[in-house]
């Protein structure tokens, strides 16, 4: 059963309808104060006049920990609650626990770079463009906040207890990934054909975002590991420039066509893409729409929340540096990616 510790800190998410609980306000506090001094976390955290980098990272990880708190009462009560009581209360926890997953992403994702400009937010939005009580206001406070295709998706009719993390794609991540995706062997003698299918579609997957733009890249994990990916390039139009200039080829050289016989078909599929030549995107949609995305998930994550989440954390990071517009490339014959695609909005 829920403890009163957990009780506590439900009535304060939903406290009165103009009156936050104090766990509420001290979400919205931190999230705010974060977002609006972002800038000083571009010193160097060794630097002996790093005062106000370490204040910022001290309150990021308050705000992180309030958040991981609320994403444990998330499932705890899905485990925990009566089912009269959890199909009342759940539509409303498992906003906010989606919200809270990209608002966490997004702050860590700030505490990773040097933004040179103040955060890009939306005008003012329309009364229906966000819901009220804690949601709207959190809502608010993402650079995407007045998408509110974003934000509108029905509950899961049977809710799940799974936990999930989110964030910025980190060192040791990239480091995983490039082991992940063919990266150097401890042993120089494993046979180009070991492990070819996995690495091999890792590359195609998520290769040119991690060596062209590593910045825009987040990871959903849950308790199996890494089970989700987010992943943009701010200037599309440079990013797909220097893939077909010098990731592609340098792919080419290391996976050459002919080292397909026998390999698994996912390997094959993989040695297909990189020796096709990409299609062209019309210049009118790259000047419409000047950033990539890409997104995917593991088949075993069911909850449609956790995808948005990638989304919206994904989306805030390139609005938050400038952009105007995203577009995804997509296989009319995809029909996966294209019923993926579709359920974000």
């Amino acid at each position: 059963s829920l403890t009163l510790g957990e009780v506590q800190m439900l009535v304060e998410l939903f406290y009165l309808p103009y009156h936050h609980g104090p766990l509420a306000q001290h979400l919205l506090e931190h999230f705010r104060w974060l977002r609006a001094n972002s800038l000083s976390v571009g010193v160097p955290a060794t630097a002996p006049d790093d005062c106000e980098g370490m204040q910022w990272r001290g309150r990021a990880q308050s705000f992180q920990l309030l958040c991981a708190q609320t994403c444990r009462l998330h499932s705890h009560f899905v485990s925990s609650a009566s089912r009269a009581l959890l199909y009342d209360l759940h539509p409303y926890l498992w906003d906010i626990r989606n919200m809270l997953l990209a608002a966490s992403a997004f702050v860590l994702w700030l505490g990773c770079q040097s933004i040179t400009a103040p955060i890009l937010l939306g005008g003012d939005a329309e009364p229906w463009a966000r819901r009220g009580g804690l949601f709207g206001e959190l809502q608010a406070l993402l650079p995407v906040g007045n998408s509110c295709d974003l934000f509108y998706h029905p509950p899961p009719l049977f809710p799940s207890s799974q936990l999930y993390l989110l964030h910025p794609l980190l060192p040791p991540d990239k480091v995983g990934a490039t082991a992940r995706r063919g990266g150097p062997h401890h042993s120089g003698q494993s046979s180009p054909l070991h492990g070819l299918g996995a690495s091999a579609l890792a590359g195609r997957l998520l290769g040119s975002f991690l060596s062209l733009s590593p910045e825009y890249t987040f990871v959903l994990e849950d308790e199996g590991g890494p089970c989700g990916y987010a992943a943009g390039a701010l200037c599309a139009e440079g990013f797909l420039q220097q893939r077909d200039s010098s990731w592609l080829p340098a792919m080419r050289h290391k996976y050459p066509r002919d080292l397909g016989a026998g390999a698994p078909a996912l390997g094959q599929e993989a040695l297909l893409f990189f020796h096709t030549e990409p299609p062209a995107v019309p210049l009118p949609v790259l000047r419409r729409f000047p950033s990539l995305v890409q997104l995917g998930t593991a088949p075993r994550v069911l909850d449609v929340g956790a995808s948005r989440s990638l989304a919206i954390c994904l989306l805030s990071a390139l609005r938050a540096n400038g952009s105007r517009g995203v577009f995804c490339q997509v296989s009319a014959a995809d029909q996966q990616q294209l019923s993926f695609y579709s359920k974000l909005g």
